[in-house]
């Protein structure tokens, strides 16, 4: 037999393969999954694969957008702009001492958007606008009550508020049919907004009013008591107050604090200071009284006549001295001018002693009164002190009155003031917002919007249209492309066999061996003689996990592709319960007589109209085919046709269900294993490969037929099986039974002898 150059099978790795009865390959199926990554040709072959699907769901979210917006009555919608003043404006001056509160900007901000959308604005902005009595926006309704409750769930329904982010701006909005109408709706809003809070504000302060009227009734009441007290204890006690202050007397020293002017105290204040002022005088007297001789030698040096005197005897001793050098001291004239001298001494001696004579008196005497007027002074003040103590003490008791009224007069005016100012202002003092743009009437609907509703169906039609093939992709754990072969079932992927054209049949693109089937058919030759060391198996078996797979085909294929290079082999129909192949020999020629009977296997085979093919057929269908599979009967047929043939190539039932197919892979060399791409299930698969593994088979790869490359395997549904033969147990329908419907499939290898 020729050799043929193998080729490397798809994504398969030597590493993959293992030997008959290892482990390895159990574990890795029973356990691995595929890898959990983003594949970008898996994505674009599941959007290829349902690509009509998603424009399906496009062009429908696309109609249903249109139809919406056609059907849809046109809305309009009416903007306002407030700016909410988180540190209110003062509309009235209001003078006060109190520290304004702090506010929380966000809180605040939060409690007017609620307010905005409160049900009692609603029903103010109703009445405002009359809307309850506008047939036009309420509709079926004859009492007046239904109608302004529908007209207030209208407005809160099409009535929005939208904070303008890091802003103390709010716009509000509210959608109506009538654009004109929804100005004056939101125009309405926004004055209603700032009348309530005003009015919530001035309500607010009514029980302050109250309480503050009746704290000034009894306020007044004890004033007035107060007053009457005060006055009472004044008169019994002959107390005359000038002033408004404390009765409180002087110290000892004569000073005084005049908290109330009486009598008696202005009178001791007055005496005080004049004792003062007289202590003053006698005490300059008796100085000047005491200093008198010094005083009267300075007086008299002062004195007119006594500094004549004094001038003329200067002259005198003058003209006596010049005379003196020419006359004796004893000469008459000298003598005249010294008793002259004399008589002037004696002149100012006696001037002088009256005049200190006459200044000492007069020290005297005033020294004299002012000790007088002083003792008479002292006497008054003492007599005053007396009173004005007297006083003191009794004015301890009108003292305690005075501060009690003093205090109910304090808090009678700061009461009135309040009463004052909340009477004029009642809260109307703050301005918590004010109206920046109000509502214009709108030329264009809001609702609805062409360009926005088709971009939402576009955006709605793609995310349901890939929603819905991503969802099935992953509901559909079937096995697809070759990617899934060697990912979900960690085998190596011998081929892809592609979807026969319509119109053409299998056995017709067999027989093209330029055809797309006959050449993944050689690839396959190929691949199961590179990982056989290079030479095909001397026994292989096909199977599959479920019926209608395309094992036999297969078998055919690979059979006839084998003779055409060469190799003289024999195909051998397993499939004792519903055969593929018939020869038109007599019936009891085939496996199922050999397996009961001792006879020469070559017997029963037959020649076909390719050259180097022989068909084993399966004979008569015998009623138990796992009990006739089980003896060692097939073990010596199966040697018999190696002796004979060069290989040996048996088409087997499927796995599931069936017992015929791990004894049979238990005697093979290789077993090649049929998925149908997008029909059967991984866990089916997964189950058949861990029965053969289970049996010592080799499982050599897995070959994908039907596969389409355009939609990268587009499924068939996602069952397997439905009612094979007897006793398989695929599908929903009831197994049959030993020659009950048995069709006998032939495929047309052209002549049979």
């Amino acid at each position: 037999m020729s050799d043929i150059t193998p080729t490397l099978p798809p994504e398969a790795p030597r590493g993959q393969l293992v030997t008959r009865g290892s482990p390895a390959l159990s574990e890795a199926i029973a356990t691995e999954k595929a890898p959990s990554h983003l594949d970008v040709n898996e994505v674009w072959r599941v959007l290829m694969k349902w690509r009509w699907l998603i424009v399906g769901m496009l062009i429908a979210a696309v109609a249903v957008s249109i139809i919406i917006t056609i059907s849809t009555t046109p809305v309009y919608r009416s903007t306002a702009t407030l700016e909410i003043n988180t540190q209110p404006m003062q509309v009235m001056q209001q003078q006060t001492d109190l520290t304004p509160v702090a506010r929380n900007e966000a809180q605040f901000l939060a409690t007017q958007i609620g307010l905005l959308s409160s049900r009692t604005l609603a029903e103010r902005v109703m009445r405002a606008v009359g809307l309850a009595d506008d047939e036009a926006f309420v509709k079926g309704y004859s009492n007046r009550r239904d109608r302004e409750g529908a007209a207030v769930g209208k407005l809160l329904a099409n009535f929005e508020v939208t904070p303008l982010r890091g802003s103390n701006l709010i716009i509000i909005g509210y959608r109506d049919p009538d654009p004109a109408r929804s100005a004056r709706i939101i125009n309405a809003y926004a004055q209603g907004f700032i009348d309530s809070t005003l009015e919530r504000r001035y309500n607010a302060t009514a029980f302050a009013r109250q309480f503050l009227q009746s704290r000034l009734d009894a306020t007044r009441a004890k004033l007035e008591a107060s007053e009457r007290a005060l006055v009472a204890y004044a008169r019994s006690q002959n107390i005359l107050s000038l002033g408004a202050g404390s009765v409180t007397a002087g110290n000892a020293g004569g000073a005084s604090s005049s908290a109330q002017d009486s009598l008696s105290a202005q009178s001791l204040v007055s005496y005080n200071e004049a004792l003062a002022a007289a202590t003053r005088d006698r005490i300059a007297a008796e100085q000047a009284y005491r200093q008198a001789p010094l005083s009267s030698d300075a007086s008299a040096e002062s004195n007119g006549a006594i500094l004549q005197l004094r001038s003329q005897l200067a002259g005198l001793q003058a003209d006596y001295q010049q005379k003196l050098g020419t006359y004796r001291p004893d000469f008459p004239e000298m003598v005249a001018l010294r008793q002259r001298m004399d008589a002037i001494s004696k002149s100012i001696a006696s001037e002088t002693r009256n005049i200190s004579t006459s200044q000492r008196e007069g020290l005297r005497a005033a020294y004299a009164a002012a000790r007088g007027r002083e003792q008479q002074l002292l006497a008054q003040v003492n007599n005053y002190r007396t009173n004005v103590l007297d006083l003191r003490n009794r004015g301890i008791q009108y003292n305690i009155l005075q501060r009690d009224l003093d205090t109910n007069r304090t808090i009678y005016d700061a009461l009135l003031q309040r009463y004052k100012e909340i009477g004029t202002a009642g809260g109307v003092g703050e301005s918590q917002a004010s109206i920046v743009d109000n509502g214009a009437v709108p030329n264009a609907p809001f609702t609805p919007n062409v360009y926005k509703n088709l971009a939402f169906g576009l955006l709605i039609g793609l995310i349901l249209g890939l929603g819905a093939a991503f969802a099935i992709e992953f509901i559909d754990d079937t096995i697809k492309t070759p990617e899934d072969v060697t990912n979900k079932l960690r085998v190596p992927v011998l081929g892809v066999v592609p979807k026969s054209v319509k119109g053409t049949s299998f056995v017709d693109e067999l027989k093209d061996q330029r055809s797309e089937i006959s050449e993944a058919y050689y690839t396959i030759m190929s691949s199961v003689q590179f990982v056989s060391n290079s030479s095909f198996p001397r026994t292989a078996l096909v199977t599959s996990t479920r019926p209608s797979e395309g094992k036999s085909s297969s078998s055919l294929a690979l059979a006839q592709n084998l003779a055409r290079m060469g190799a003289n082999i024999v195909l051998v129909d397993a499939d004792m319960r519903k055969p593929s192949f018939k020869t038109s020999q007599p019936e009891e020629i085939g496996l199922a007589t050999l397996l009961v009977t001792n006879g020469s296997a070559m017997e029963h085979v037959a020649s076909t109209s390719i050259p180097n093919l022989s068909l084993l057929p399966s004979g008569p269908i015998p009623p138990n085919p796992a009990e006739l599979l089980a003896t060692n009967r097939i073990s010596a047929i199966l040697n018999e046709l190696s002796s004979h043939f060069d290989i040996v190539l048996i088409d087997s039932p499927p796995v599931l269900g069936l017992a015929d197919v791990p004894v049979l892979s238990a005697l093979c060399e290789a077993t090649i294993l049929v998925v149908e791409a997008g029909s059967v299930r991984r866990p089916a698969v997964l189950s058949s490969l861990r029965r053969l593994l289970a049996a010592k088979a080799n499982v050599a790869g897995a070959i994908l037929t039907k596969y389409n490359p355009k939609n990268g395997g587009y499924g068939y549904g996602y069952g397997y099986g439905s009612g094979y033969g007897y006793g398989y147990g695929y599908g929903m329908r009831r197994p049959q039974r030993y020659g009950e419907d048995a069709e006998v499939r032939q495929l047309d290898i052209d002549r049979v002898a």
